[in-house]
């Protein structure tokens, strides 16, 4: 597929597949710096293996900067639906940030405080932007708990909670089969599900949000990266 009808596809669709997009030594990586407890998701802070991981050379940011060249990756999470953390999530859009510090800036909104770092909801304008990047660690399938996700939902804006699963059901929906290193680029406002797993095997997903803006001070992004 050339560049421009990728980002066509994008554009419509709101997903990409870029399958086997990451090299054997990237995932090597991830692996290491996603070695973490059973837990639903953990945000990732800065390490010297998502260091070399998320350089400017590496594939995932290669592959994603296709699409939007500019991007930067501004938060890290890392996901093990396993015997001890199997999971199910209802239909939902993520839009929700970390940041450095909290502050009094007109339209975010919705502030917490968790494991040591400030989160708000920003403008739509920054949600409607941003990039949601899943990069599969393992294979995964239906039985395994892959997230099903609303195509073409992002041009929708944001939806209440309460409206999410009418509104999901609306679109295709589609469930997210992957074998390890295949990356999928979502626009950040696609609607998204998931179900415990069914089978005894883990799961392991990084989620990657990127984006192309910079807050508004003095708000700034809390970097995925280790601080020099």
């Amino acid at each position: 597929m050339t560049k421009q009808s990728l980002s066509d596809a994008f554009e419509e669709y709101g997903r990409v597949w870029l399958r086997n997009a990451v090299s054997e030594d990237d995932l090597t990586l991830f692996d290491r710096a996603a070695s973490i407890s059973a837990k639903a998701g953990q945000r990732l802070d800065g390490s010297t293996a998502l260091d070399a991981a998320l350089s400017e050379e590496s594939s995932v940011v290669c592959a994603v900067r296709r699409l939007v060249p500019k991007a930067l990756p501004v938060r890290v999470i890392a996901f093990n639906k396993s015997d001890n953390a199997n999971w199910g999530v209802p239909w939902h859009q993520d839009r929700v940030i970390a940041v450095t510090e909290k502050a009094d800036v007109a339209e975010y909104k919705n502030w917490s405080h968790k494991s040591g770092t400030w989160h708000c909801e920003p403008p739509e304008s920054i949600l409607a932007e941003m990039l949601f990047v899943r990069v599969h660690l393992d294979d995964t399938e239906d039985s395994n708990g892959a997230m099903e996700i609303a195509i073409g939902s992002h041009a929708a804006g944001v939806i209440p909670s309460e409206s999410a699963e009418r509104v999901a059901k609306t679109y295709p929906i589609e469930t997210c089969s992957a074998k390890r290193g295949d990356v999928l680029i979502l626009k950040m406002l696609t609607l998204h599900a998931s179900k415990p797993a069914k089978v005894k095997s883990g799961r392991r997903v990084l989620r990657l949000d990127f984006s192309t803006s910079q807050l508004p001070s003095p708000l700034s992004w809390h970097s995925p990266f280790t601080k020099t």
